[in-house]
């Protein structure tokens, strides 16, 4: 009976451990700055984009065809404008077909 109680004592003492250990990590996660993002519209894949995707979609993950202009990704402020694609240059702004 010892044996059991001595058991489940180090395994309660692992799992504190543990859960200490994962909130000490998020704490740091938090203070670490986070890159800068920006919408680019016209550069995502048909399906890949992260939000509005003009008339009839709902958001993320509804665009109906590769690089649509009204259908935007988020990428690393200051390179939108620098993704090329089949049909231009990625833009800040909706692109009209």
């Amino acid at each position: 009976m010892q044996h059991r109680t001595a058991a489940a004592v180090l395994a309660l003492a692992a799992l504190a451990s543990g859960a200490a250990f994962a909130q000490g990590m998020d704490k740091k996660d938090a203070n670490m700055p986070k890159a800068e993002m920006e919408k680019c519209y016209g550069v995502s894949m048909a399906g890949k984009n992260d939000c509005a995707a003009g008339p009839g979609t709902t958001c993320a993950g509804t665009s109906k065809v590769d690089y649509q202009g009204n259908a935007w990704k988020n990428v690393p402020k200051g390179t939108c404008t620098t993704i090329k694609t089949p049909k231009g240059m990625g833009s800040l702004q909706p692109v009209k077909a």
